[in-house]
This record gives C-alpha cells, structure tokens and sequence, in this order.
C-alpha cells in the first residue's frame, strides 16, 4: 500500500538536541558534527509521490532508482519469508524498513548485496541484477555497498587502525601513506582519531558502533545498509549514529537501507518508511502516516501513545 505524502501541517517536527555540558563523555562523543539534526529535512521532497518499483521483465529501473524489488520471493523450507516484495528505493533517501521480529527483514536486505538468492523475483542494485551477476560482477557490486552489521562486526585481535588498514590493503592500490591519510580521515569524520592503537574490547559500546561504521564507508561506497546500528545503545549514543547515517546522506549522497526498532533513530534518520507485515511491505511513507496505520498488528508495533504523538502533531495541538 503506497501511503500519499503528507503536507507541511502532518510533518513531525525534529527535535534539536541540546547542548552537552562541557568535559562530559557525551560532549567529547559528539563535539564537532553532532549538534545539528538534518538542518535542511528530509531529502524526498514533501508531496511528491513516492516511485513505484518497475513490473517484472521490464529491465533496469530508471537512472534515479538506486535499489529495486520486484516481487520477491524467499522461503526456507517450508517457511515462506518474503511473499511478493516490491519496493523502489532513490538515490541519496534514507530508507527504514520496521516489522516485527522474524518478519524477513534482515532477509530483505541479505539480497542486496547477494548474500541470499531469490526464489523468485528480481533485484536490481546500481542498474544491476544482482542474481544475474558473476562472481566477479557481484564482487565489485559488493565493494559500493557498506554493510554495518548489528555487532559491528569488528576484528577483535585487530587493533582500529588494523580494522581499517586490513580492509584498504585487500581492495585498493593505496601505498602506505595513501593509506593512513584515508584512514585517519575516516577516523576524524566519525570523530573517533584518537582510537587508532585500541581493541574492540576498550572501546565504548557506541564507539564499536561507530569504529564499524567508519569501516564500513573506508572505500566510499555509494550504498549503506544498516542492520539495527543503535541496539543496545544509550539514548545519546542513539543520537550520535543517527547523526552520522544522516550526514552520510546529506555530505556524501549515500543511499540507505536501515532496519531498526528503535523509534528515536527512525525518527530521527527516515525519509520513507516501509512496513513489512506477512511477507509484503504493508505500509509505506512517512514515520508518522506509517504510525497511524489502521492494521492492527502495525498500531500495537508503535503503540496508541506513539501514533498519537504524530497524530497531535500533524493536528497541531
């Protein structure tokens, strides 16, 4: 179901974060970049309609359509996952995709970067087929896709600038100080320079979080996906990685795929949201017409408080 945009008047207002006190670990966490929230809003204009993904057979999407889905198939035995997924993503939007656990949305996006194979249905990325692809065509496919896993995934006899350095070393000609330049400029960007010589082990929960992001973006992709980058994260650090995955979008034009439960981060990071309810994407558009769904399974996801939050917003009360 495609929700119609909204005007001005249902827009939920950002919040802006306030200040840290100076010397605080939250101050030193986000001193620099974090103390803006996406100034300019959201990157898909309001009241123009979201795109629809191309029919079957049809070939690549248009120029602009950065990630496709057309009616995706995927079923482990006798568990049908995904029953006829199809969604079209622009490039340069932050997308979430939200449903409950075990609903296939980690399988949903295993499928962009041709970690899973579709049963039926295509799947285009970058104007490509992913199933269609070589090996070596996936291969390069993958090498414009950052993928942050949920753990973060990190290496943890690898010291950060090793994380960083292992991954330069297997996919570019960079020399040494090529190398540490991109490195140290990654570092700087997720402001975290001074981790260089530490272990996963001494880092900060929210610091893994973002050690693994700056990894995953050392090769400047073009394509991020997100798998839950705030869980277990204290509401500040939530704001710290929503911060960046929206800077990514804004400096840089990367297109996003995040899957997350956590409401202040899809708050904060979507443009369009889609709902994944018995094997389709039920619901889309904005968090809050997403919110005010009338199924009942996607009203008790967000709860009646949270629905009427938007719900009071966009009445302007």
């Amino acid at each position: 179901m495609e929700a119609a945009r909204p005007d001005d008047a249902t827009r939920i207002t950002r919040r802006p974060i306030a200040p840290d006190p100076p010397g605080s670990v939250a101050h030193e966490d986000r001193a620099g970049h974090a103390a803006t929230e996406r100034p300019t809003g959201p990157a898909w204009p309001l009241g123009k309609p979201w795109p629809e993904a191309q029919p079957l057979g049809s070939g690549p999407p248009p120029d602009d359509i950065m990630i496709e889905f057309r009616d995706l198939y995927k079923s482990f035995g006798e568990k049908h996952i995904l029953r006829g997924v199809t969604m079209a993503i622009p490039k340069g939007v932050s997308t979430v995709i939200m449903g409950g656990s075990g609903t296939g949305k980690s399988v949903t996006i295993k499928h962009v970067v041709g970690l899973l194979r579709a049963d039926k249905g295509e799947v285009w990325v970058h104007g490509e087929n992913v199933d269609e692809l070589s090996k070596d065509g996936l291969d390069q496919l993958r090498l414009k896709i950052g993928f942050l896993f949920q753990s973060g995934a990190l290496f943890d006899s690898m010291t950060v600038y090793e994380q960083m350095d292992f991954v330069l070393k297997r996919h570019t000609d960079l020399d040494a100080d090529g190398r540490k330049d991109r490195i140290m400029e990654t570092l700087e960007w997720v402001n975290l320079p001074k981790t260089t010589s530490q272990y996963p082990s001494e880092l900060s929960g929210g610091q893994r979080k973002r050690i693994g992001l700056a990894r995953s973006i050392i090769l400047q992709p073009d394509i991020m996906v997100y798998d839950e980058p705030t869980t277990g994260l204290d509401p500040i650090s939530v704001r710290v990685v929503s911060n960046l995955i929206n800077r990514l979008r804004d400096e840089r034009g990367i297109t996003s795929m995040t899957i997350t439960h956590d409401l202040l981060c899809a708050e904060m990071i979507s443009d369009h949201v889609f709902y994944l309810l018995d094997g389709v994407y039920a619901e889309s558009g904005t968090l809050a017409e997403v919110a005010q769904s009338d199924k009942p399974e996607i009203r008790e996801f967000f709860g009646d408080e949270y629905a009427m939050m938007f719900k009071t917003v966009r009445d302007g009360a």
